[in-house]
């Protein structure tokens, strides 16, 4: 298995993923090769200075470098030999079976949409988050931020590709799928919630258990949440910025610590035809080193092929 990463990418680039890198090498233990992307001389500087061995990693030079600031899909066409770019590349041609950044989500999503496209029989792919649970366990929320826009029969494909997740990623044998809403009973909502209600309450491809509360979620009560990218992306920074807050109070907890992104590392655009892992702006070694390790957990569990045989 070859994992591709964007070394330019991020806010501490580029030695936050090369270090990261380095990090997810040591622990895969030689079951992925690590293909690091982005300026060759930088990045041989960087594993210098970490004393690290040059020979246990693919070097792919490309100098240019998709800011935060660049629009993204204009990105990718005026920098061809950007990072992005270039890992796209590698990917569409089979050169890495994986690719993973922590630079601009916009350009990320664009690349795999348009260089990997959507698996034939997906709407609109879409990008998750795991959600703590207080028995050590995590559910799943999606989408989380690429489609603020939803219709009800996008949500119900969101539940398709979420069980999915759950249960070859998470390894949750019957994930319990439940629709994000403001209360419980079925007629609750807005016409977007009551209508997608009625499509998933029928559903055979997951096991829906019907409405969550906002303040059920991190209870264990749903192993998938589905809500449109707006809603979610709403709930995700609320935890974060909640987790922040603890911090910064000096409160300490074992379960909110949970909370912390360096744990996850990245997420998975699920819906598309091979494995795109897109991690947090502002990730340091540690999120970067869960990012590469996630891509791989990812590809091993066969999860694009599962979704490909669901959508058929």
């Amino acid at each position: 298995m070859r994992i591709g990463i964007d070394i330019s990418g991020g806010d501490f680039a580029p030695m936050a993923n090369i270090h990261g890198a380095v990090l997810a090498n040591q622990e895969l233990n030689g079951e992925a090769k690590i293909v690091l992307i982005g300026d060759e001389q930088v990045i041989l500087n960087g594993l210098a200075r970490l004393n690290a061995n040059v020979a246990d990693f693919d070097i792919v030079h490309a100098p240019e470098v998709i800011t935060m600031h660049d629009h993204p899909t204009r990105a990718l066409p005026q920098k061809p030999n950007s990072s992005i770019a270039v890992g796209f590349g590698l990917l569409s041609n089979n050169q890495i079976h994986s690719f993973a950044s922590t630079g601009n989500t916009g350009a990320m999503l664009v690349g795999a949409l348009y260089k990997v496209n959507a698996i034939p029989g997906v709407i609109r792919p879409c990008i998750t988050s795991l959600l703590p649970i207080p028995n050590g366990e995590n559910a799943l929320i999606l989408d989380v931020g690429a489609n603020a826009d939803c219709k009800p029969d996008v949500l119900n494909q969101f539940a398709i590709l979420g069980s999915l997740y759950a249960r070859y990623v998470l390894n949750i044998a019957e994930p319990r799928v439940a629709l994000l809403n403001i209360g419980e009973e079925e007629s609750k909502g807005n016409l977007l919630t009551q209508n997608t209600y009625r499509i998933m309450d029928g559903s055979t491809d997951y096991n829906f258990i019907g409405n969550v509360e906002g303040r059920d979620i991190f209870s264990g009560k749903a192993d998938v949440v589905v809500c449109d990218g707006f809603t979610g992306n709403v709930v995700l920074k609320q935890a974060e910025g909640i987790y922040s807050i603890m911090k910064e109070r000096g409160i300490n907890d074992t379960y909110f610590d949970r909370f912390n992104y360096e744990n996850y590392g990245g997420t998975p655009i699920l819906g598309i035809n091979n494995d795109v892992i897109i991690g947090h702006g502002i990730s340091n070694e540690i999120a970067v080193k869960n990012m590469i390790k996630h891509a791989f957990e990812v590809k091993s569990s066969k999860l694009t092929q599962k979704i490909k045989e669901a959508f058929k």
